[in-house]
């Protein structure tokens, strides 16, 4: 049987559906597999899903949807499981803004309930459940010689990826041919796309890999290599990294973190902190871990107080990616070249 799509989320980008899809009643609780849900209620918060052309879309009752099983644990989002079986009729929840599908375990009160869909079937393709699953390309043992700028945080929305895209611009505009990646997280296209609009000539992140987010990932780190190794392929000045959610966390920051090649190529450790116990946490554990942060940025910097804080009692200086983007910038500019 064929149905229409109403809305084709972007975490299905890797099988590039058409918007007629052919459904089967075989559902497989498959991690990667592309089901296709009908949405059984409208939302006023965390109501929207973004599509594979990264535009975002109101999420109607009724709406026939694209998404992917996956796995996500977001400390201010929803905490979501691949259910052991699935079958048309069962009841799903749409685990994030990138359409990544499973079954809540637990919530956040800031978004309400998730919001509930129920399994039409199994997208196919050429008589095959679709998957975004694809072979993760050889890992490399070492990286190309390009310098790493990462930016990394003590949590989600700690303004990471307007560190990277402010760095991106600024860099850019001095005259660097820049590549971007985000290594961790849970799969959506926003984030690339605004490394792109500030200047990125490439991007690429685990979705790329064929992973819907990096939760329960056995070799984050060997995946990250993989990427950083094809970003690094056309020489460029430098590749501007992030880390989603926080360096404590489920999706694999702390592997990277911990990998020897990946350390050696990075030139500027970029930390974004909430306030000044993540900031003081930070530099503690990443200490622990035998690295320096060269810069502290996010909110624990929007004013003076949280400025003169790092630079008096962790020695770390720090600069705010929105009041002051030349100093972040000479800063890191410092640190690489």
């Amino acid at each position: 049987m064929k149905m229409h799509l109403d809305k084709i989320a972007s975490c299905t980008i890797n099988a590039k559906l058409a918007r007629e899809v052919e459904i089967s009643d075989d559902v497989r609780a498959e991690l990667g597999g592309v089901l296709v849900v009908r949405a059984l209620r409208e939302k006023t918060v965390y109501d929207k899903v973004e599509l594979v052309t990264g535009r975002m879309a109101k999420i109607s009752k009724g709406d026939v949807i694209a998404g992917v099983l996956g796995r996500r644990r977001a400390l201010r989002g929803f905490v979501g499981e691949i259910p052991d079986s699935l079958r048309v009729g069962d009841r799903i929840h749409i685990l994030n803004i990138g359409g990544v599908l499973g079954v809540v375990v637990s919530g956040n009160l800031d978004l309400g309930s998730p919001l509930l869909c129920e399994v039409v079937g199994a997208a196919m393709q050429d008589g095959q459940p679709a998957s975004i699953a694809r072979d993760v390309p050889p890992i490399p043992d070492t990286l190309p010689d390009v310098p790493l700028i990462l930016v990394e945080g003590t949590c989600m929305n700690a303004g990471k990826t307007r560190a990277a895209a402010t760095l991106i611009q600024q860099l850019t505009q001095r005259g660097y041919r820049l590549n971007a990646a985000k290594l961790t997280g849970v799969a959506c296209l926003r984030d690339l796309l605004n490394m792109e609009d500030h200047g990125a000539r490439r991007t690429r992140s685990f979705l790329d890999m064929g992973m819907p987010s990096t939760v329960g990932v056995p070799d984050v780190a060997g995946v990250a290599r993989a990427m950083l190794a094809d970003l690094a392929s056309d020489e460029p000045d430098a590749i501007v990294v992030e880390l989603g959610d926080g360096i404590i966390g489920h999706y694999g920051c702390n592997t990277v973190l911990h990998d020897a090649e990946i350390l050696a190529r990075t030139k500027a450790h970029v930390m974004c902190a909430n306030d000044l116990v993540a900031a003081w946490g930070a530099a503690e554990l990443m200490k622990s871990w035998g690295i320096d942060i060269d810069v502290m940025a996010g909110p624990a910097t929007d004013n003076e107080v949280g400025e003169a804080y790092c630079a008096r009692e962790l020695r770390v200086p720090a600069a705010n990616a929105r009041t002051n983007a030349h100093k972040l910038t000479d800063i890191v500019e410092g640190l690489v070249w």
